[in-house]
This record gives structure tokens, C-alpha cells and sequence, in this order.
């Protein structure tokens, strides 16, 4: 009477054999499911790589591209440091000292505005280039970095024209470098006539060949 017993349990035990058995398979499935996705995040570790190249890529891009960022007039220090006049037409050269420590780029012309004594804008035209040998020139890529300087050239008529009887004194002018959104200012006392009439040069370096072409410094 206790065999059948026996035999039922060791039915028993293979049934329960049976059951890990499926279950160990089953498991094996969910491991299997479990692991394919597991390979995702390997891809998507790999693209988090080219992210972070991006990123890395993206963080030297002002470095790289520093000297693509215009000079602005806050990082330098703009001065008259020559000047002439002849036959009514007087010159002036401007000199622009980067005064940071990061290299910045300039090429094309320089924009202008005369005030008064009392900071009040006066009428200003300013046309680029047309009408003398030390302003009319192409425009060339200037890259200043740290205290190095550039320059332009500036022109005006103190002869009163179409109609004017006396042209306005201007105690002031405000520079904008080529590109830059801030302006300079500089002192000097300038008669302006022709409704404010200024030609500018292009701005130029040191060792350009336009350099020739500037107003000798004072002294």
C-alpha cells in the first residue's frame, strides 16, 4: 500500500523537475529578452559618444572660431595718430590697438557718427572709399591679435559746398569697427562741411601695403 505512494511521489519530484525545467527555460527567455535590449544602450552609448564629440566639437568652435568674431570697439583702444590737410581737404588715420588678449578679425569699412561738445548727434554721411588714393583701396582681412594694431583713413572737406555758408564743428566722433555693434569714442575737434561728408578707407594692418598711403604721425 505504500508503493503506490512512492510512486506518486516520485511522479511528484518528476512533475516538479518538469516544472523548473519549464521554468528554467522560461527564464532563459525572459534572460534572452532582457539581454537584447541590453545590446541598446551599447548603441546608444555609442551615439552618446558622437554626442559628446559633438559637444567637444562644439566647445573648441569659439576657440577655433575666435578670430571669426568681429573686433568689437570694446576691445580696443581707437586714437587719431596722424593727420594732414591740403586744398580744403583735410586726412586723418585712426589707429584700432586690440587692448584684449583674444585674437578678432576686421575687413570692409568702418562706420562713423559726429557729435558736439555736448554728445548730440550732427548730420554725418560717411562714403566708403571713392575719391582719394589713401581711401580708395579693396578691403583686405585684418586678424589683430593682442596689442596689435590696424588702421584707416578718414577724409573730409572744410569748404562750405552747395549752398552752405559755415559748416558745423564736431568736438567728437563716434567709430564703429567694421562688423562690431558698439561704437568708440574718440575727441577731435573736426569742421566738417558737404552735410557731414566722411570718406573712410578700409581698415588696413601694419604691414599692408596701404600703409604708405596714411597720414605721417604727429611730431
Amino acid at each position: 500500500m505504500r508503493t503506490p505512494w512512492i510512486a506518486g511521489r516520485r511522479r511528484g519530484t518528476a512533475g516538479r523537475a518538469a516544472l523548473l525545467g519549464a521554468a528554467a527555460l522560461s527564464g532563459a527567455l525572459v534572460l534572452a529578452a532582457c539581454s537584447s535590449p541590453a545590446t541598446s544602450p551599447t548603441t546608444t552609448g555609442g551615439s552618446s559618444t558622437t554626442a559628446r564629440s559633438t559637444s567637444t566639437t562644439g566647445a573648441t568652435g569659439p576657440t577655433t572660431t575666435a578670430a571669426g568674431v568681429a573686433c568689437a570697439a570694446s576691445a580696443l583702444a581707437v586714437s587719431v595718430v596722424g593727420s594732414q590737410g591740403a586744398a580744403g581737404t583735410f586726412e586723418l588715420t585712426f589707429a584700432l590697438r586690440n587692448t584684449s588678449g583674444t585674437p578678432c578679425p576686421m575687413k570692409g569699412f568702418p562706420g562713423a557718427q559726429l557729435l558736439s561738445s555736448t554728445g548730440a548727434q550732427q548730420t554725418t554721411h560717411v562714403v566708403p572709399g571713392t575719391g582719394h588714393t589713401f581711401t580708395d583701396f579693396a578691403p583686405a582681412q585684418v586678424v589683430l591679435a593682442g596689442g596689435q594694431t590696424a588702421y584707416f583713413n578718414l577724409a573730409y572737406s572744410d569748404v562750405p559746398t552747395d549752398g552752405e555758408s559755415s559748416c558745423p564743428t564736431a568736438a567728437k566722433i563716434e567709430i564703429t569697427p567694421p562688423g562690431a555693434s558698439d561704437h568708440a569714442l574718440v575727441t577731435q575737434q573736426m569742421q566738417v562741411c558737404a552735410s557731414g561728408t566722411l570718406t573712410v578707407s578700409p581698415v588696413f594692418a601694419q604691414n599692408s601695403p596701404e600703409v604708405q598711403t596714411t597720414a605721417p604721425p604727429p611730431g
